[in-house]
Parts: structure tokens; sequence; C-alpha cells
């Protein structure tokens, strides 16, 4: 009687702890973005032209810039078409979300609190946060000169850049735009005093405006920018790390940074505003 009941007892233990795992596995099972993306053959990426020399349109309409080859890179990888769609900075998390979008490739900077809502892969860039001035601005020499009342600093909405400004200025006021384009303008059109963004974007506006605007190339702080995917959706992210170990480097990265980042020539393909 016993060991009838002892077998009784083993085989109980034996039925919950296979529901147990049965049940664990299904909650933490995240469908893939990447078996998605080779089943429909076609990636989209989710991007926010305007933040030079990342990602712009050309004269034609067509997505341009780092991060664009850096997208058409990896649907070459995977032997699937790129699909770029494009909306406004803080409406790329959003749209991940919803599945309007495969990945965020858009200078996205890795934050903590970003990863609450996404994951990213490994950082493909590192840059930092700057002040933009008017040229004529022979003054100010760090951000610090533009912290005082009556003073305003014109940021893109959503971005790193806006978020720092918000910390760091205590007196001076700050000023939400769009974008870092509509924020430039503020600037050159006299309605800020002061705009702060990543150290490639200001460079690159001040080659196309020499005359209106400079940079003050301080960093005010360091940062690295990723791809995003779907919240745990680890099986893509190990996927795209994989991809930047062997692009990064490459010939094919190389020749991209060096058309993006070491000439403005790229500057009379850009759509005009």
């Amino acid at each position: 009687m016993m060991k009838k009941l002892i077998t009784i007892f083993l085989i109980a233990i034996a039925l919950i702890v296979a529901g147990c795992s049965k049940n664990t596995s299904t909650e933490e099972k995240v469908p893939s973005t990447l078996d998605n993306v080779l089943k429909k053959k076609t990636l989209v990426v989710g991007t926010a032209p305007g933040y030079f020399p990342f990602e712009m349109k050309d004269s034609k309409g067509e997505f341009i810039g780092y991060d664009m080859d850096t997208a058409r890179a990896i649907g070459e990888a995977l032997k699937v078409k790129v699909e770029f769609k494009q909306f406004g900075f803080d409406g790329l998390i959003p749209a991940l979300g919803t599945g309007e979008i495969d990945i965020i490739l858009a200078g996205m900077t890795i934050r903590g609190d970003r990863a609450l809502a996404v994951s990213f892969a490994n950082p493909y860039f590192a840059t930092g946060q700057v002040l933009m001035v008017p040229k004529g601005d022979t003054a100010t020499k760090s951000w610090e000169d533009l912290d005082q009342p009556g003073k305003k600093i014109a940021v893109s909405l959503g971005t790193t850049g806006a978020l720092l400004a918000k910390q760091i200025f205590k007196n001076a006021e700050i000023a939400d735009f769009e974008d870092f384009p509509a924020a430039s303008m503020a600037l050159v059109q006299g309605q800020a005093d002061g705009v702060i963004y990543d150290e490639p974007g200001v460079r690159s506006y001040e080659g196309m405006n020499p005359d209106n605007v400079r940079g003050v190339y301080d960093l005010i702080s360091k940062e690295n920018l990723g791809i995003a995917v779907r919240k745990n959706d680890l099986e893509t992210v190990q996927w795209l790390n994989s991809f930047l170990d062997s692009y990064k480097g490459s010939p094919a990265e190389l020749e991209s940074f060096s058309k993006w980042f070491e000439n403005v020539d790229w500057m009379d393909e850009v759509e005009a505003e």
C-alpha cells in the first residue's frame, strides 16, 4: 500500500513540474521579428529624417544617410527588401510597439528609460550632445553661459538632447520643436539662443549653414546609438549583434562612414527644406 502511495505522489509531482515548465515557456516566448521578416521577405525600418548625416531624404525623396546604409546592409545580409517608414522621433517606439515597423534605426541613443520599452542591440555609433549658437554669438563658450533668465534653448521633441537640456538648464527656458531642423531654423530666425543636439548633427548643420550657426564642441554628454527591436526579442538582438560584429570596420561600412562623416559632398543630394 505504501509503495502505491509513493508512486502516486511522484506522478503528481511530475505533472505539476511539467505544467509549470509549460506555462513559464509560454509566458516568456516572444515572437521573433527575425522570423517574421524572413517570412514576408521585407524589413520595415522606422526612421526620422532630419538627423544629419544619419537619416535624410534626397531631392528625389529617397532615404539616404549612414543609418540608411546600415539598414540596407542588414537587408542584404538577410536577403530581404528594405522598406523605410518615416515618423516623428517620439513616434518611433510606439510604432515599434504596434508592429508598424520591425526595427528602429534612427540615431537613437541607448538609455535606461527607453530600454524599459524596447530591447537594444549593441551600440553601432558613439557620440554626445553639444551646443549650437548663432554665428554672431561669439561670447558663448559653453552651455552654462546660456543658462540665464530670458534665454531660450531649442530642442527636438523626444530626443536625448531635449531630456538633457531640461535636466541641466535651471534658469533658461527650454522650447520643444518637432525635429532638429525646426529647432535649428528657430535659432537662425532669432527665436532661440541655442540648440542642444547630437554632435554629428550639429557639425553637419554648421557645414550646411556656415554663415548662420556655429557649434560649441565640448561634449556635454557621451552616448551610444543603438538599433531598437521589440522588448525581449532576444533572437533578433543576437542576430543584430552578430551582424554588427561583421559589418563594423568592413569595406562597406568604412565606405559609408567616409561618405557621410569625412566630407560634406553629400549635402548637394539632400532634399531642400
